[in-house]
């Protein structure tokens, strides 16, 4: 029968360095009860006494007492001295006022931790769940302690309970106290020191064992990595947490790390492939332990059967010693924790493709990310399998594999493989070979290994809901997706997703690459995409960004027309994000543009021609804000969807936008092409706010080519179409093209009078828009042309600065330059080069 007064049979609660297992048996005794010195032993073979000969005897000295001698389950045989054997040999401990032994057994301490523990989470309103949840150790281990069977949990781990419980310092040494009553305190210096007297250097030298595997070939680059692995080593038993994606050569750091010292921590390394992501099934901890005390030196039979038995010997042995301890692979905190340790002087490094927050929680691991590499680096690597002069020859190409890798060690080392055995491709068909992405992932797979096993192994460690979110990311047409788009994919809430995508990016399949906004690695895309997901999946995501787009259009520009009914086939999400300002409308149009041309050409390659053109016109506000930004592409992608749509709606509303676009790039006589079919479709439709629409931007046109006549009769139709349909906000964009046209013709008395009208239109005055703007704009060089100098300078400054504090730069740069012509003020200048800086990375 075993019995084991070690605490904290759960992984979160790991036993102090100095505590034992034992068993009733002479054997276990002898086997786990930490020897002290000052007892005689048998002489070695030289007569001397031997090591081993004196630990053994000094343990028999104990032996020599009664039953009642023997340790009892929660008391330490290290606390004994070896003077007292009146009671069998062994000393409990100092004597009490009562005569009695005042060393705590650990059973009435470890309930009065439990007890105190537990009527603190109580009182915090705390379940079990949570306060593991927040202080990073398990539910298993919690419960144990709360039922006194760990009766002194490690001083971390005490920390960190009071921190979640909220506890001041004074509440937080009361709790540490109580833990310490329960924690046997051990003679293991002593007795390293007796030992390591008694063995000549040359034993202590060949008991120093070595596990680690050898060091990776090809390495190449990471001082950074590198640096920072040894800033992170030092302290006091630093764990150091290197993290990164699937490939990305996080073992081959470590490993190249440690090699460059062979000196290192001079007592031994130990090293585990823990196997948190391999399809070979993880070994336990027993299994590492027994593999890590038999390189210390304890013989088989002396190992302790249990889990909490194996760690306190381990952390026992570790306890005077310089060992370097890496846990390779690891899935988890709860794997790791039991087989840290416990030494002062120990350095333990733990590799893992999760973020692993418990271990920092619970055992202050400091984390060392481990990203991709730079196209250098990366063909440096390739450089160091392939022979420089095989690279060297070809360095576009090698640069472009790099790239096409995505600079992950691992895509590269396939690749290199692959013209390792071909010496007579070269690197150019290669690149071609992998430019398809639709054999991309087969290219980067060698037998069982390759990038898209390695990423098989790193999703199927998450949970299923989890994976089905994975899947679903694939099918995003942009770079870069947020919480509400993830939800559309995946057909589910946004809080749901958000769960969800920190879940991924805590195992590096995703990087958080702004608060709220995640990417992924091109080749975990291409991994995403290859999986099953639902087949609307794509429509799902395209009526996110129609529902989300409609909202923006409605913040930017209150008051406008809806430029189109939704698909018949239309499916909402769950979720639709809400804009509590224009200035939110500029932000989300600012950051999803990419996405939004990206969804447009998705939308377009599935032949889903009622999205792609309605994607387009949800996006007129940017494009009337940043005209200049070379939008025709787009727009006749629109174009052509509107037709095979069989929308002349929506075909008028096209073309009428298209129109504008090549006036304001001075393509007048395409625009005018295009102004006048819209009008005629708009016309026969009998659409008046689509035909006054057109009429306004075909005098654009008209004007640009000197026919300002012309013009204004175009924007007195409009306004009179508007008129007719009771359209406040048409009559006065009407009214502003006209109060245009005629400033331009120089007729100063009618443009002030008509953009005076035009303001007098705007039905929520204290609302900043773009025809507000530009109708301050044309007042004030109208009246510059009257002569009133102080007044037209006022009003183009304000028309500037509302401009800019909207984010319209195009106005801006209009006021600005207006205000120019009337005044050389260097202020003025330098608000002009601005605006134009900011336009012309797009022009």
């Amino acid at each position: 029968m075993e019995w084991s007064p070690v605490c904290g049979a759960g992984r979160g609660a790991v036993p102090r360095p100095g505590w034992w297992c034992g068993r009733s048996t002479t054997e276990g005794i002898q086997a786990h009860v930490p020897r002290c010195p000052g007892a005689p032993g048998p002489r070695g073979h030289d007569g001397t006494a031997g090591p081993v000969q004196a630990r053994d005897q000094a343990l028999r000295v104990g032996l020599q007492s009664t039953t009642s001698g023997l340790p009892r389950p929660g008391s330490s045989p290290c606390r004994s001295t070896v003077g007292d054997t009146s009671a069998g040999g062994l000393s409990s401990g100092r004597a009490g006022p009562s005569g009695k032994s005042a060393v705590h057994d650990g059973t009435s301490s470890g309930r009065n931790f439990g007890q105190r523990l537990r009527s603190l989470r109580v009182n915090a309103g705390l379940s079990q769940e949570a306060l593991s949840h927040e202080a990073g150790v398990s539910v298993r281990a919690l419960a144990d302690m709360e039922r006194g069977r760990t009766r002194g949990p490690q001083r971390r781990t005490v920390r960190a309970l009071a921190e979640a419980l909220g506890l001041d310092a004074a509440g937080a040494d009361e709790l540490e106290e109580a833990a310490s009553l329960g924690r046997p305190r051990p003679c293991r210096s002593a007795v390293a020191a007796q030992l390591s007297a008694a063995e000549p250097a040359s034993a202590m030298a060949a008991r120093a064992p070595d596990l680690l595997p050898r060091p990776p070939r090809g390495f190449h680059g990471r001082a950074a990595e590198l640096a920072a692995l040894t800033r992170a080593t030092h302290g006091e038993a630093p764990v150091c947490l290197v993290v990164g994606p699937a490939g990305v050569g996080k073992t081959a750091l470590v490993l190249h790390w440690a090699h460059r010292d062979p000196a290192g921590p001079g007592d031994g390394r130990l090293h585990a492939d823990l196997r948190g992501f391999s399809g070979t099934g993880e070994p336990t901890a027993v299994e590492v332990l027994h593999e890590f005390l038999t390189a210390l030196g304890v013989p088989r039979e002396r190992i302790p059967e249990s889990e909490n038995g194996a760690a306190a010997l381990f952390r026992s042995l570790a306890a005077d010693r310089r060992l370097l301890v890496v846990l390779d692979n690891a899935r988890d905190s709860e794997q790791v924790r039991p087989l840290l340790p416990g030494g002062d002087r120990c350095v333990t490094v733990v590799t893992s493709r999760h973020r692993l927050p418990g271990l920092i929680v619970s055992d202050s691991a400091r984390p060392v990310t481990v990203d991709v590499l730079a196209p250098p680096d990366g063909t440096a690597l390739l450089a160091r399998v392939l022979g420089t002069h095989r690279v060297h020859a070809e360095p576009a190409a090698a640069l472009r594999l790099a790239e096409l890798c995505g600079g992950l060690p691992l895509a590269l080392r396939v690749v290199a493989a692959r013209l390792a055995g071909r010496p007579d491709w070269s690197l150019e068909s290669m690149a071609d070979e992998l430019s398809d992405r639709t054999r991309r992932l087969s290219l980067l797979d060698l037998e069982d290994t390759g990038v898209r096993a390695a990423l098989h192994l790193t999703l199927q460690q998450l949970p299923a809901h989890v994976s089905g979110v994975f899947a679903h990311l694939g099918r995003h047409p942009g770079t870069h997706i947020d919480r509400y788009a993830a939800a559309a994919l995946a057909g589910t809430d946004p809080a749901a997703a958000e769960s969800a995508l920190e879940q991924l990016t805590a195992a590096h399949l995703l990087t958080e690459t702004a608060p709220g906004r995640w990417a992924m690695h091109d080749l975990v895309r291409l991994y995403a995409r290859s999986l099953d997901a639902h087949p609307d999946t794509l429509k799902r995501v395209l009526d996110h960004y129609i529902a989300t787009g409609t909202g923006a259009v409605a913040a930017a520009e209150p008051g406008a027309e809806d430029c189109f009914p939704l698909p018949s086939d239309f499916v909402p999400p769950a979720a639709v994000r809400r804009f509590d300002d224009r200035s939110a409308a500029v932000a989300w149009y600012a950051a999803e543009r990419d996405n939004l041309t990206r969804a447009v050409a998705a939308a377009d390659a599935a032949e889903l021609h009622d999205r792609t053109w309605r994607i387009v016109m949800t996006m007129w506000p940017l494009i009337v804000w940043r005209v200049r930004d070379g939008w025709a592409p787009l727009l006749r992608t629109a174009l052509t969807a509107t037709r095979a749509d069989a929308d002349e709606h929506g075909e008028a509303r096209v073309l009428n936008v298209l129109g504008w676009v090549l006036t304001e790039e001075d393509r007048t006589p395409e625009a005018l092409v295009h102004l006048e079919a819209a009008s005629t479709l708009a016309a026969r439709a009998g659409d008046a706010f689509a035909e006054a629409n057109a009429l306004i931007v075909l005098a654009m046109a008209q004007a640009s080519l000197g026919r300002l006549d012309d013009a204004a009769d175009s924007c007195e139709r409009a306004a009179d179409l508007a008129r007719r349909i009771g359209d406040r906000r048409m009559e006065r964009l009407s009214t502003q093209h006209l109060a245009r046209h005629q400033a331009d013709a120089g007729h100063w008395h009618r443009a002030l009078t008509t953009a005076t009208h035009a303001l007098a239109l705007e039905q929520r005055p204290e609302t900043t828009d773009i025809p507000h703007v530009l109708l301050l704009t044309i007042r004030g060089e109208a009246l510059l042309g009257l002569g009133k100098q102080d007044e037209g300078i006022s009003q183009l400054d304000l028309a500037a600065r509302e401009a800019e504090s909207a984010g319209y730069d195009d106005g801006a740069l209009r006021a600005l330059t207006a205000l120019l012509r009337a005044s050389a003020d260097p202020e003025v200048q330098a608000r002009y080069d601005a605006a134009l800086s900011r336009l012309t990375p797009r022009t």
